[in-house]
């Protein structure tokens, strides 16, 4: 079997890095979990599965546009209130499982808070339905509101520590200012011309995109010995 297999997919990802969002996701869960079996009765789930897969996202790829604070809480509150409304009209488990999911996305798209762990959270709301018909449709939008806001805020202070910028923000690399390099021309305009050609949607914003072309450029005119 080709070791090839086991490269990760992954760019930039040392270990130190994988250790930190092992850490993370193990202080994030952990205070959202306390913290919840305070504020919630006992007849009430503590959690929402979709915030273990927030967690990954916010500690392993806090760079991601799908891991920002706007992207988790709004992503996870608004697929959950679709969910909610699916289920009081599409009766079919099927079905309603199908239109809640791809309704989600469709809201998350339009919201800018596309946020991956949202199709689970439309799901969960409508493989509850049963509970959640029963008068606790309030407390689950409540639930998965909370664990969000919880795990942005433990991911915030965590990340102040991390070394990495959250919530992320596209800037130059401290101690590694860009020298005087021959100039590109390379816009932001260029960058968005290039994605429109491949079709294809990345996980990186434009901003850090041109962002890693500079490093990019500076570290091929040293390897060519033009700095």
């Amino acid at each position: 079997m080709s070791s090839g297999l086991f490269v990760p997919l992954l760019a930039g990802a040392s270990l130190r890095d994988r250790l930190l969002a092992s850490l993370g996701a193990l202080l994030g869960i952990a205070f959202v979990g306390l913290t919840c079996t305070l504020i919630f009765p006992a007849s009430l789930p503590w959690i929402v599965a979709p915030v273990g897969a927030s967690a990954v996202l916010l500690f392993a790829v806090p760079a991601s546009p799908l891991a920002q604070p706007w992207s988790i809480a709004g992503g996870n509150v608004v697929s959950a209130i679709t969910g909610i409304l699916v289920m009081q009209f599409v009766h079919e488990p099927v079905a309603a499982a199908a239109v809640a999911v791809s309704s989600a996305i469709l809201m998350m798209s339009l919201l800018r808070c596309l946020h991956p762990p949202g199709g689970a959270a439309a799901l969960s709301a409508v493989l509850g339905g049963h509970s959640l018909a029963s008068g606790h449709a309030l407390s689950f939008l409540a639930l998965v509101l909370i664990n969000s806001a919880f795990l942005v805020a433990i991911g915030w202070l965590f990340h102040r520590f991390s070394g990495h910028s959250y919530p992320h923000r596209a800037r130059p690399v401290e101690g590694k200012a860009l020298p005087r390099v021959p100039v590109s021309g390379l816009l932001i305009d260029d960058i968005d011309a290039a994605l429109d050609d491949l079709g294809e949607t990345f996980d990186i914003s434009r901003e850090d995109l041109a962002l890693l072309l500079d490093r990019a450029e500076v570290h091929a005119a040293s390897r060519m010995g033009r700095i």
